[in-house]
């Protein structure tokens, strides 16, 4: 297939932020503070309504979203992808504040949630994309922004064979006024080869 760029209007949210508005080519989206997606691990408590924009995404495709991190300073600021089955089955990833630095997150649930971290304190202030695509029975996720390249972030199991939705998200738990600018959101050829990087469109 060829790239699709993604109109803001095509998606739905599955819980409305606190705004959002079209600024030329990109999407402002200001999150309510203390909604979040996590299921019962660790902390006991469960959150499934934080903001996501969501639309029908097909097996066959990779699923990329970009964002600007400069605006991103407090603990749990968060922003990137929503891969949505459905209640308790889905997969966030983006990047995420922690301990006052900016790191690769995923968090993956089935019932249950589980989280990964990686600090990348050199991406503060750049573009960041997040890309997820299928292949088997998993979701491969890699991160890169206009100056590093790609990095695989996780691979996790996702073997759901349709009613998928996918795009892009962001929470802000512990405070308010986050606004997260989204600059692309697209649809494009599914990744090949784990070990061979996609392209950079």
């Amino acid at each position: 297939m060829t790239k699709k760029r993604m109109n803001w209007d095509k998606g739905t949210w599955i819980n409305l932020p606190h705004s959002a508005r079209g600024e030329g080519e990109f999407l402002k989206v200001v999150p309510e503070k203390g909604k979040d997606f996590w299921r019962k691990t660790l902390y006991g408590f469960e959150f499934e309504d934080g903001a996501a924009l969501l639309a029908d995404w097909d097996n066959n495709t990779a699923v990329e979203v970009s964002f600007q991190l400069g605006s991103f300073t407090e603990l749990y600021d968060q922003a990137g992808i929503m891969l949505y089955h459905g209640p308790g089955k889905w997969i966030k990833t983006g990047i995420e504040i922690n301990d006052g630095i900016p790191h690769l997150a995923a968090v993956v649930t089935d019932g249950y949630s589980d989280w990964s971290l990686a600090g990348v304190p050199e991406w503060v202030g750049e573009e960041v994309t997040l890309r997820a695509s299928i292949m088997k029975d998993a979701v491969i996720i890699r991160a890169r922004t206009e100056h590093h390249g790609w990095r695989t972030i996780r691979v996790a199991r996702f073997p759901y064979e349709s009613g998928n939705q996918a795009g892009p998200y962001t929470c802000s738990p512990t405070r308010a006024g986050l606004e997260v600018t989204f600059t692309r959101w697209v649809l494009t050829e599914r990744d090949q080869d784990l070990h061979v990087d996609p392209p950079v469109e």
